[in-house]
């Protein structure tokens, strides 16, 4: 009997592959940048919100896209609970809270309302945020990408002029699986990476003493693998969850801290790198 093995056909490979793309910048921004973790439960979304706070606490115009259609965190993080304004029936208004201009999917629904929508809705939606939205001179805006390299990360890298992105994930190795992914998808789409984050790295102690409880040093490992640039550790505590819960970031309740420094250090290095 014959051997057979399995694979993609070249079709379905051809209907995969990289295509050439007009990309548009969000207008009313200089610089999109995309924050990634391609799995899920990393710490990506308060990650976002700290770090465009931080942008703003370097001096900068910043806005916030909540992009994860199907599990907004924005409106909690930030604690806002109203509906965008449109002054002519066709465009938004972002919402503006603590300096920073933010939408999200979730200020249009029921916080209870699941989104049950196939992939063209949820392009749809993007379009809409990043097209129909009338963000107001920012230097920065700041994408919160759903997990996955799905329809959102598509739509943005094939039709959104995306500057950069940074890619957030634990140490430990299911997560570090993914991680790759993104890189691999990042780099075919042409979608510079701007550094990996270690987020959740470890836990430490009143007394000092530090437990690495997700892994050690996967993350930098991974970047330096793969030639990218390590931006930092963000460490487990329990001020950056309380902070996020309550909707107000770290960042903007207690800038002084050691954890809302790491986020301003990072924000420092990604300016430095555009201006």
């Amino acid at each position: 009997m014959d051997k057979k093995s399995v694979g993609l056909s070249g079709s379905f490979k051809g209907n995969t592959a990289p295509k050439s793309f007009s990309k548009n910048p969000i207008k009313g921004t200089k610089f999109t940048i995309a924050i990634s973790s391609a799995k899920g439960g990393v710490g990506k979304s308060t990650f976002a919100m700290n770090f465009a706070l931080a942008l703003k606490a370097v001096g900068q115009k910043v806005g916030i896209l909540d992009a994860d259609i199907y599990g907004p965190s924005l409106p909690k993080m930030m604690s806002i609970n109203e509906k965008p304004k449109s002054l002519d029936g066709k465009s938004m208004e972002p919402i503006n809270q603590y300096g920073i201009q933010c939408m999200s999917i979730g200020f249009l629904v029921d916080k209870d309302t699941p989104m049950i929508w196939r992939g063209p809705m949820v392009t749809s939606a993007i379009k809409t945020f990043t097209q129909k939205v009338l963000w107001k001179d920012l230097d920065f805006i700041v994408v919160d990408m759903p997990p996955g390299t799905g329809d959102s990360q598509l739509t943005f890298a094939q039709e959104i002029k995306v500057d950069g992105a940074i890619i957030v994930s634990t140490p430990q190795e299911i997560a570090l699986l993914d991680v790759v992914r993104g890189i691999n998808m990042f780099d075919k789409l042409k979608v510079p990476i701007l550094g990996l984050v270690d987020n959740m790295s470890f836990f430490e102690t009143d007394e000092g003493k530090k437990y690495n409880i997700f892994g050690e040093g996967g993350v930098e490992k991974v970047a330096k693998n793969y030639k990218k640039e390590f931006l930092g550790k963000i460490p487990i505590n329990i001020d950056l969850r309380i902070a996020s819960d309550a909707g107000k970031p770290l960042v903007e309740k207690s800038p002084d801290h050691k954890i809302s420094e790491i986020f301003i250090e990072i924000a420092t290095k990604i300016k430095g790198s555009f201006l």
